[in-house]
């Protein structure tokens, strides 16, 4: 059933998004201070291109140690990103959404795509794990 859900994830807006994230990571690859974010864009880019069967949680939760990105270095970094680039991958986030749910079929990739909207604004601190391990925890 994931996989039916992942393919028809792509055809609903998830293939768009994906590249999304993925461009920001390189873009934020592209100058050393930009690492950071672009690490966390490609961790969330692989929750945008295969959503169904995994979650992206806190970091700490799993680790069950602060780092650097769940510790107030984060949150700064997280500050910055959202007013760098994440309301952009927010908004388009949002207007998948709101194409999806237009249609019963699309509401679950309605709220796959309100979920990463959410993830989009701060996503330092963060990361993706099979949804049966996040719901172990």
């Amino acid at each position: 059933m994931r996989l039916i859900g992942n393919l028809l994830w792509l055809v609903f807006g998830g293939l768009w998004m994906a590249l999304g994230w993925i461009l920001a990571g390189a873009i934020c690859f592209v100058s050393i201070i930009g690492i950071p974010w672009g690490r966390a864009c490609f961790v969330i880019g692989q929750l945008a291109f295969l959503p169904f069967g995994n979650e992206a949680v806190d970091r700490r939760v799993v680790t069950q140690r602060e780092d650097i990105g769940t510790g107030i270095p984060g949150v700064i970094g997280n500050v910055l990103w959202f007013l760098i680039a994440g309301w952009w991958l927010a908004l388009g986030h949002l207007f998948h959404a709101l194409l999806c749910c237009i249609t019963i079929i699309g509401i679950p990739f309605g709220l796959q795509h309100l979920k990463l909207a959410g993830l989009a604004l701060a996503p330092i601190g963060k990361t993706v794990v099979p949804l049966d391990r996040a719901l172990a925890r």
